[in-house]
């Protein structure tokens, strides 16, 4: 088989989710010739199987053929973030920025580093960059407005959560932001209406449920609440989770 028919192969491999195959293809297509979009595929395949080194030298080899392929470089940022070393991720999104100005992701997932860090004024900076760049970003209208949730800027959360929605309506992320806003700022059957929306485009978001549980709970309705935090308990399996599967399962208990 050709190194082009493998790598078509492992891509198609990957995308049907069976990257212990797409490994195998992949890792024979690297033997007959090296290429920096071949490594990528390999990394990605390699990090569905939790080879967490094998794709760091995998990601190397590729940057060593095409250095500033941008592909690769987000993928050693995801990988940097897997390993919680936050700062090398925010060189890598730097880098990308300057190959590519244009680069909406980079500049995005920047600001939300920096607003994990508690840089706000830095984290506006860097999203408001984002949206000079691309007004209309749907990506950045929702990170802008967390920036300004998390500094107490509610009615500009609300104007960029608004414009994200009017952008691009079918984005359940952007509702389930409006819907979280709400609920802080106690306009419960906006808030509810807003959640609803989220759940209706993605059935499998379970903080849709989660938020939809509270603002059930606070509108005094025990039954639906019961029945949204038992959605979010099925949907949400992720082992950093545990803390609020925990208070779920508690609040469960104390609404029964």
């Amino acid at each position: 088989m050709s190194f082009e028919d493998l790598l078509d192969q492992g891509q198609r491999a990957l995308e049907e989710d069976d990257s212990r195959n797409a490994l195998k293809l992949l890792k024979e297509a690297i033997s007959l010739k090296q290429t920096a979009d071949a490594w990528l595929l390999l990394a990605e395949a390699q990090l569905d199987e939790n080879q967490l080194s094998q794709a760091k030298n995998s990601i190397t080899s590729g940057l060593k053929l095409e250095e500033n392929n941008i592909d690769l470089l987000y993928l050693s940022a995801d990988v940097c973030l897997e390993e919680d070393r936050v700062n090398p991720a925010l060189q890598v999104y730097e880098r990308i920025i300057s190959v590519d100005p244009q680069q909406i992701d980079a500049r995005v997932n920047k600001a939300l580093l920096e607003l994990d860090s508690d840089q706000l004024d830095t984290a506006e900076q860097t999203c408001r960059d984002a949206l000079k760049t691309d007004p209309q970003s749907v990506l950045a209208l929702n990170a802008l407005g967390d920036i300004c949730c998390a500094g107490g800027k509610s009615e500009e959360a609300l104007e960029c959560y608004s414009k994200a929605v009017e952008n691009d309506p079918e984005e359940p992320q952007s509702h389930l932001n409006l819907a979280d806003l709400y609920y802080e700022t106690e306009n419960l059957e906006q808030a509810a209406d807003s959640a609803r929306k989220a759940l209706e485009l993605d059935a499998g978001l379970p903080l849709g449920y989660l938020t939809l549980g509270y603002i059930y709970m606070d509108q005094d309705k025990s039954n639906e609440a019961i029945e949204s935090f038992q959605q979010f308990l099925k949907l949400e399996k992720s082992p950093s989770a545990k803390q609020i599967r925990d208070e779920v399962n508690a609040v469960i208990e104390g609404l029964k």
